[in-house]
């Protein structure tokens, strides 16, 4: 079965939160190891019953993107005063000591499978967008927002697109690029595209 395949959600019996665990631990196990995600696999990995992990996901494509996100968390939203140039660098993991570290249990070598599975599968890079990558990007998009209304920023910016262009700074040095991000050239490449795109941010 593909990560596109349904999986049958029977309906009746409440979900167990170790079990479910255990599913995405599991699927968690077979990404890191380089393999394909079967419904074999991950029975076989987890002793859950194939009924169990009908039960809890609707498909393979979801339960993938679940597992991706482990190690992920979406950031609190922002102090009203906080200082918006300083935001922005932090929202992309840059601050004023540099590069902020990488999420607990999310090496670069997990990264690294997240691009490779979700650009070998549309499907699940939308899933992985809709439940995921999108919710973590409101705090940074909120403060924004939140400038434009105080005048600080332009009052025509686009918010969604300031949003890819500063992210998609990041993501030509990882994917394209090749480089490490804690590597001195690189953040002070990003550090001067940043503030490129600040300037035409500003009111």
């Amino acid at each position: 079965m593909d990560a596109g395949a349904a999986l049958r959600r029977r309906p009746g019996r409440p979900r167990d939160e170790d079990i479910d665990g255990q599913i995405v631990a599991a699927t968690l196990e077979i990404i890191d190891a380089g393999e394909d995600v079967t419904v074999a696999r991950v029975v076989a990995r987890s002793g859950v019953s194939r009924a169990a992990l009908y039960r809890r996901w609707p498909s393979l494509t979801t339960l993938i993107a679940a597992a991706l996100d482990v190690g992920r968390e979406v950031p609190p939203e922002y102090p009203k005063d906080a200082d918006l140039r300083e935001i922005v660098l932090t929202g992309l993991g840059l601050g004023v000591e540099g590069v902020a570290p990488s999420a607990p249990g999310y090496s670069e070598e997990r990264f690294r499978q997240r691009i490779r599975l979700v650009m070998s599968d549309r499907a699940l890079q939308k899933a992985y967008w809709e439940s995921h990558v999108s919710r973590r990007r409101v705090p940074l998009q909120n403060a924004l927002r939140a400038g434009v209304a105080r005048g600080e920023l332009r009052a025509d910016l686009d918010v969604e697109a300031c949003f890819d262009a500063v992210a998609g700074v990041a993501y030509y040095q990882l994917v394209v690029r090749g480089d490490r991000i804690s590597d001195p050239t690189v953040v002070a490449r990003l550090r001067a595209a940043i503030e490129v795109i600040w300037r035409g941010m500003v009111a």
